[in-house]
């Protein structure tokens, strides 16, 4: 299942607006991922930031997977996520909204 990076960063802006990034992002985060066909699926993410460095997991319909790569920068945060088995890593990068 292919998830689009646009799909995603749309998802965790709108978790943004309704946080305070600038804040600790620590906790878990729940997020309706559009996939294939139309359909939504549930993704969460399990975070914990320690000064810039974030890490944690995300869980989908295929299992949890650790996060790696980690940064949180100001209002931004930054992460990659590798899921077993698969050959390609998603990039995951959020925002504050404004």
């Amino acid at each position: 299942m292919k998830i689009s990076r646009f799909a995603v960063a749309v998802v965790f802006l709108a978790i943004a607006a309704v946080s305070v990034w600038a804040a600790d992002v620590t906790g878990k985060w729940t997020a309706q991922v559009p996939g294939r066909g139309g359909e939504t699926r549930e993704m969460t993410f399990n975070l914990k930031a320690d000064g810039d460095q974030l890490t944690g997991s995300v869980t989908g319909p295929r299992g949890e997977n650790p996060i790696s790569e980690g940064k949180v920068s100001g209002d931004e945060i930054k992460f990659t996520r590798q899921r077993e088995g698969a050959e390609r890593t998603q990039e995951f990068t959020a925002k504050k909204a404004s």
